[in-house]
């Protein structure tokens, strides 16, 4: 069971399994009444200082279907613009007795520094934060890549070689995959051009590349691909479009080079025609679509974890 929720740097492999089983029994049992009733009487408030679609709407989402009372604050058109602080924030909608914070910042650390200030004893969870990281989304594609690949109830992610292609340095994503992929048992490669790039990886079982022809000749049996994050940019990092197409994207050439069992994922918002094209994008071997199904079991499953301090809805 977890409190909070807002890195997957510290979670081990038997916390994330015990995550993914239980996302798992909440979208088998899906159609059951009872689902509805698990956080009955409870209050979780999304408070998001970003825009969002998949992952503000699939919180929401999985709040009502776990039978939450759900807030949805957003800065704006509220008093931030009137110039109250984020703790300021945080502290008023607390003394409503709000249950758990889902939290999206741009500022890296933010989940972390609302725990440490104190000012709230609720649930935290880390919907996104600047460049740090986006653990919800890396339990929703684990949760794919399970089902994809058909895993049995005890069976890791020993053996399957996972590529994640992009802006790798911007990414919250691609931090959060890497660690919990990684601790699962996967071989990850974070592929970006150079300026793209960490210049080290944030651990030795990593491995890092420009190359992406090169690393697509590993047969990868998982392609996550990346929007390039201008708006996270402090210099000029990005080739030139052409460029990046050229070296860059998924394309339909490049995609038939995959092996036929391997599935291609994104975590969206897609760029089409730069980082993917449309054909793989709405490919057979995509599961970009299935991606976002999972991502309302994969936050019921850590909002029901964090709230009622349970690992399993069975009993």
């Amino acid at each position: 069971m977890i409190k909070n929720f807002v890195s997957t740097v510290t979670l081990d492999n038997s916390q994330a399994m015990k995550l993914i089983h239980l996302a798992e029994s909440i979208k088998a049992q899906a159609g059951d009444p009872n689902i509805r009733k698990l956080l009955e009487h409870k209050t979780v408030a999304n408070v998001f200082y970003e825009d969002s679609t998949r992952t503000r709407v699939s919180f929401e989402l999985a709040g009502k279907r776990l039978g939450a009372d759900v807030i949805n604050f957003s800065s704006k058109g509220s008093s931030v613009s009137k110039g109250e602080t984020f703790f300021d924030t945080i502290a008023t909608l607390d003394a409503m007795a709000v249950d758990a914070f889902v939290l999206r910042s741009p500022e890296s650390g933010a989940a972390e520094k609302l725990i440490d200030s104190k000012t709230t004893s609720a649930t935290v969870i880390n919907a996104g934060d600047g460049t740090n990281e986006h653990p919800t989304q890396a339990l929703l594609d684990a949760l794919t890549i399970r089902e994809k690949f058909s895993l049995g109830a005890n069976q890791d992610f020993t053996g399957l070689n996972v590529l994640i292609t992009g802006d790798i340095k911007h990414s919250r994503v691609a931090r959060s995959n890497a660690h919990l992929l990684s601790n699962l048992g996967a071989k990850v490669t974070l592929c970006a051009p150079v300026a793209l790039l960490p210049e080290t990886a944030d651990r030795t079982d990593l491995v890092l590349t420009s190359d992406f022809d090169d690393a697509l000749a590993t047969k990868p049996d998982v392609v996550m691909m990346l929007r390039v994050q201008t708006e996270r940019m402090t210099e000029s990092l990005m080739p030139t479009r052409e460029q990046y197409v050229s070296g860059y994207q998924l394309s339909a050439e490049r995609a038939a080079r995959l092996a036929s069992h391997a599935i291609v994922m994104h975590p969206g918002p897609m760029i089409r025609e730069l980082e993917i094209a449309s054909i793989v994008a709405d490919g057979n071997q995509s599961a970009i679509r299935q991606q976002v199904t999972n991502g309302v079991y994969a936050r019921m499953a850590v909002l029901f974890s964090a709230i009622a301090q349970k690992d399993s809805i069975d009993g």
